[in-house]
């Protein structure tokens, strides 16, 4: 049979098959107990048999007598699924579609990021332009969990945007403060359109959390930084500007070309960048690209 002698052994220890009559006799006595009682799974048939019929059983037996005869627990009780309640404050009007943004000050991102330095964090919020992935604003906390930088970050967005005609999305997470009155109250006379990433999807955002990752990774290894040492605000705060400086203005950029953010800028508003009108007409959709990769292919493949 071609069967090696521990397999045949083990599979005589591990066979389902009942291997006595008194094994018959109890599958048969729980198999009418199943059909006289069919809305009871596995236990109750074997605490019935114990009280009623003195038979012993365990449980777990029971459950092997239930696989063996392949049947099951007929019970009426339905699964209540209660929908996912949409707290999203504003909808997410980009998902996936990044790649659409056709301008400066098109789409801008923010979200706030944390440099430890022993036991103190300074947090820092930066605003990202999208097509330029430059740095319009950049702010630090003066204590953890101020609600401040936020607020001054974007009151210097709303000063860049003076005169800028077309309307700008302003993108970011669900966190406590973009979600507050007090922030939002601040662009209720401007150009800016509010967009918001779902709960618990970093993915939604991930120009930021990108640019936010590299941003952390440079500081700390070209400043010479270290986690343990201690650093005062007013030292940090000049690390972050000069930073600034030195990212939009001198820093090659691998996503526009290898070209600094300041200089991309200009040669759109200069004629040297082509012109695209491809954001107006995306489709937002929750579903991740790879997904829409595969039902197309499916549906590629089904019409062929």
């Amino acid at each position: 049979m071609r069967v090696s002698r521990s397999g045949y052994y083990k599979w005589t220890k591990t066979s389902k098959k009942p291997s006595s009559k008194n094994e018959m006799d109890i599958v048969k006595c729980v198999s009418e107990v199943h059909a006289k009682h069919k809305t009871h799974g596995y236990r109750w048939v074997a605490a019935y048999m114990r009280i009623n019929m003195g038979i012993t059983i365990s449980d777990n037996y029971a459950y092997k007598c239930f696989r063996y005869l392949g049947i099951r627990s007929e019970t009426q009780h339905k699964r209540h699924y209660k929908p996912r309640k949409v707290k999203d404050k504003y909808p997410n009007l980009i998902y996936s579609t990044w790649e659409t943004v056709d301008w400066p000050k098109q789409v801008i991102v923010s979200d706030m990021t944390a440099f430890k330095f022993g036991y103190i964090y300074y947090e820092t919020t930066f605003y990202f332009d999208v097509f330029t992935k430059e740095v319009l604003a950049s702010r630090v906390a003066d204590r953890r969990g101020c609600r401040d930088q936020y607020i001054d970050g974007l009151m210097d967005v709303v000063s860049l945007l003076k005169g800028h005609e077309e309307p700008t999305i302003l993108h970011t997470d669900q966190g406590s403060v973009f979600a507050s009155m007090a922030y939002n109250d601040l662009i209720k006379d401007t150009n800016i359109v509010r967009s918001m990433s779902r709960a618990g999807k970093p993915t939604d955002n991930p120009v930021n959390e990108s640019l936010n990752g590299w941003i952390k990774e440079e500081i700390m290894a070209e400043y010479m930084l270290n986690a343990k040492q201690f650093i005062g605000i007013d030292a940090f705060r000049d690390i972050i500007k000069n930073y600034v400086k030195y990212y939009n203005e001198c820093r090659p950029c691998y996503a526009i070309g290898y070209d600094t953010p300041s200089n991309y800028r200009k040669r759109y508003y200069n004629g040297e960048l082509e012109v695209k009108d491809s954001f107006s007409s995306r489709n937002p959709t929750p579903v991740p690209k790879f997904v829409q990769r595969k039902r197309s292919t499916a549906v590629n493949q089904d019409v062929v």
